[in-house]
């Protein structure tokens, strides 16, 4: 029984494999996650120096595979062992194996949390080019949705590849037709830019990045434009009701922005998989 008989007409073992290949994607996104910001950082750090004429800082490179991770507490480079996604967590009881500093949690959860939905993309949608396609959407909004978290950006390295990415997809069809994707990567950007724009008008401060107008039109490029309304209320009641609950809980401050990356992401993700059935029941409706 060859591999691709196995891929083909085993549902186990297509889920199991997503899975697998899932937690160590996920890893890999811990290190995007982490990394990205910094090397966007670096950058404009040289070409801020630039325009003002002074002398480029030559500094070792730092990319998405060099140098070897280390821990940040006593600079130990972490061994290939060391880095088996949740199980080298596991075993090293979430601590440094040489000065035994406490690793964040973070890790194993973004590794647990991709690898469980990679396995529900292939159960959701069986073998084929659509759930290859579900998998490549996924691993990145998960990796913006984090890093908005951290650092309230949504990179353009990956906004930007990802939305041409669904208008290809979806050249073939792949999610919705070609003419939903073109106009649902207009409305996406232009619903949240209006948004932006009306609240700067009112308040005379920005509500929002320019990469939430970017990754709304990137989910409208994937799913296409009926998904909108879906993934914005979606985004919204649950960007409300977390940002009262920081306000009252928490006591956060009313001006502290709250990063809206991570709702759209979450809207995006539900409207994946349930968007046709959710729009289906509310119009029924009517």
């Amino acid at each position: 029984m060859s591999f691709s008989y196995l891929l083909q007409h085993s549902p186990f073992f297509f889920v199991s494999l997503c899975s697998i290949a899932g937690l160590m994607v996920g890893s890999f996104l811990n290190v995007v996650i982490y990394r990205l910001p910094k090397m966007m950082e670096r950058e404009w750090r040289q070409q801020c120096a630039g325009l003002r004429g002074e002398p480029v800082e030559v500094v070792p490179p730092f990319n998405i595979v060099f140098p070897r991770s280390i821990c940040p507490h006593c600079g130990y480079k972490i061994t290939a062992l060391e880095n088996i996604p949740v199980a080298s967590y596991i075993f090293l009881k979430g601590r440094c194996s040489q000065c035994h500093a406490s690793i964040s949690a973070r890790y194993p959860v973004v590794e647990v949390l991709t690898g469980f939905i990679s396995g529900f993309i292939a159960w959701h949608f069986g073998y084929g080019l659509t759930a290859f396609a579900a998998l490549a959407f996924v691993w990145a909004m998960i990796a913006l949705a984090f890093i908005d978290m951290d650092t309230q950006l949504l990179p353009d390295d990956i906004t930007l590849p990802l939305l041409w990415g669904g208008l290809l997809v979806n050249l073939g069809n792949g999610f919705t037709d070609i003419h939903s994707a073109i106009i649902g990567t207009v409305a996406g950007y232009l619903a949240l830019w209006s948004v932006y724009w009306c609240y700067k008008l009112i308040t005379g401060r920005e509500g929002m990045g320019y990469g939430d107008f970017k990754l709304l039109a990137v989910i409208g490029a994937w799913l296409g434009w009926q998904m909108l309304p879906l993934v914005i209320l979606f985004s919204s009641l649950t960007g409300a009701i977390v940002g009262v609950g920081l306000i009252i809980i928490a006591k956060h401050g009313h001006h502290v922005p709250i990063p809206f990356g991570p709702y759209l992401v979450g809207g995006g993700l539900v409207a994946l998989f349930w968007g046709n059935q959710i729009n289906s029941a509310y119009f029924g409706l009517f």
